[in-house]
């Protein structure tokens, strides 16, 4: 299959975004998703998963646009200057030397709340249904869409976390609770060094445990996507069109 997808940056709500698809001049998508990229990345390290995702899955080309989110705050200042992230995370597990995700997964980390308004504004400039937006993203970005989809007024169409875990444990449970009907894919490398293949299956019994449908796969690999995950996705995304 021969794809010419556009790819415009532009500003949806408070974030610069990079928006693809293949869709006819004119046509309004029968779904939306939103993917955020993980922490370091720039913002455009998820956009070449459109046209993968739409070869995996054909269909996907002609129903669906893709909006890629940058975070809002930059790297600078720790000498990634095309760096961003979403939330502040203590240097000393940027730095490799603490890494007990469960005790820090009970907190609110700095900057979430703000991080979060600015995603939930993108999702409101898409101006469609939320039942019509999937959300989604790597790492960090994972742990975003995970807290916004756990707070819109209503339910999103779908949740993709890709090498997520979990933050905010409290607040996500008891919020978790009123999305049992959220369908969710989530992947997870068994070698992950950064966030522990256990904190994956924290998270994936966290959304089981509300009643979520989570199709969960693990892979043998690091911090990384795999090409049977990007499949299973766009398989995912396919059901999330003939769901609606």
């Amino acid at each position: 299959m021969s794809l010419r997808p556009r790819h415009v940056r532009t500003k949806l709500g408070e974030l610069n975004c990079h928006v693809v698809d293949a869709l006819p001049e004119g046509a309004t998508p029968e779904l939306v998703v939103v993917l955020s990229h993980g922490l370091g990345a720039p913002g455009t390290d998820l956009v070449a998963l459109a046209p993968e995702l739409m070869t995996a899955a054909p269909r996907l080309a002609s129903s669906v646009r893709f909006v890629f989110p940058e975070a809002p705050l930059t790297m600078e200042h720790l000498g990634m200057g095309g760096g961003r992230m979403w939330f502040e995370i203590p240097m000393e597990y940027l730095m490799g030397q603490k890494r007990d995700w469960a005790q820090y997964s009970q907190a609110v980390p700095a900057g979430m709340p703000a991080a979060r308004r600015a995603l939930m504004s993108t999702v409101a400039a898409l101006q469609v249904p939320l039942n019509r937006v999937v959300l989604g993203g790597f790492s960090q970005g994972a742990m975003m869409s995970t807290d916004v989809a756990l707070r819109l007024e209503e339910c999103p169409a779908g949740l993709c976390l890709l090498s997520g875990a979990t933050v905010a444990r409290d607040e996500w449970t008891a919020k978790a609770r009123a999305r049992p009907s959220l369908p969710v894919f989530q992947g997870h490398g068994r070698q992950d060094p950064l966030l522990p293949f256990q904190e994956a299956e924290r998270l994936r019994d966290l959304l089981t445990g509300a009643g979520m449908p989570v199709e969960f796969l693990p892979f043998d690999g690091g911090h990384t996507l795999i090409s049977e995950e990007l499949e299973q996705l766009a398989a995912f995304l396919v059901k999330r069109l003939d769901g609606r």
